[in-house]
């Protein structure tokens, strides 16, 4: 499976933010779209996740047995492919934990044995089991983006994008995430993600995506990107200093 982005431009309230943004990034790796605030990652995010409309450029998933599925023109079925976790999770006030994944289970047509016994593994793996029956209201922020994190998981999607994935997260939730991740990497998915924890970013990312004003400054492995901004591997978490600022 690759992910195609051409000249991607749009942004929000009239104001442009991506500016004929591009790359390609083929399955089997975890990719990071860095850079500080106001660099376009969040705006390309909700692009690729149809919340906004792509007004120019292209998004195009190309399958593995050559199907190409276009954005703009095969919305549904586009994103019928991803599975996304935003920096703010959207839950229903009116449904249970319960209730949100077996619903989600549904519109993906994953109501088997096996992906239940996925969900029961996943609630698990975050201490979320005997909490099927809470509300929304019920959790903290911290467990309301584990919920989001294992109904992202629970499904197979070929891609996955998070957006902030650490945010309000545990030690042990944070490591449980990692796993999760380089686990759909191995079989072949793709997770495109977003972070300013670098110190996490440089030991997970197969390839990083370094934006500045809605265009790419550079692309490769964390070291090669960090060479290409004139750092050594090791100064990888200094990043984002080579603008005078830092990440907030």
């Amino acid at each position: 499976m690759k992910l195609l982005v051409h000249k991607l431009t749009g942004g929000y309230a009239g104001q442009p933010v991506l500016d004929q943004l591009s790359f390609e990034l083929a399955g089997g790796q975890v990719v990071g779209l860095l850079g500080l605030n106001g660099a376009g990652k969040s705006t390309t995010f909700k692009h690729l996740v149809g919340e906004r409309p792509v007004t120019a450029g292209m998004v195009r998933l190309v399958q593995s047995d050559g199907q190409v599925i276009d954005l703009a023109e095969q919305a549904a079925t586009f994103r019928a492919q991803l599975a996304y976790i935003p920096e703010q999770p959207i839950l229903y006030d009116e449904l249970t934990l319960a209730e949100h994944l077996d619903l989600l289970l549904a519109s993906h047509d994953c109501l088997d044995s096996a992906h239940q016994e996925r969900v029961a593994s996943l609630l698990k793996t975050f201490r979320l089991t005997g909490k099927e029956g809470w509300f929304p209201k019920h959790f903290s922020k911290g467990m309301q983006q584990k919920v989001m994190i294992v109904a992202a998981f629970a499904i197979d999607a070929p891609l996955t994008i998070i957006d902030e994935p650490f945010v309000g997260l545990d030690p042990l939730a944070q490591k449980a995430l990692q796993r999760l991740m380089k686990a759909r990497a191995a079989a072949g998915g793709l997770i495109l993600l977003t972070t300013h924890q670098l110190a996490l970013a440089e030991a997970l990312l197969d390839q990083v995506i370094l934006l500045e004003a809605g265009r790419v400054l550079a692309t490769g492995s964390p070291a090669a990107v960090a060479a290409q901004q004139g750092l050594s591997e090791s100064h990888f978490t200094d990043l984002f200093e080579q603008s005078g600022e830092a990440p907030s």
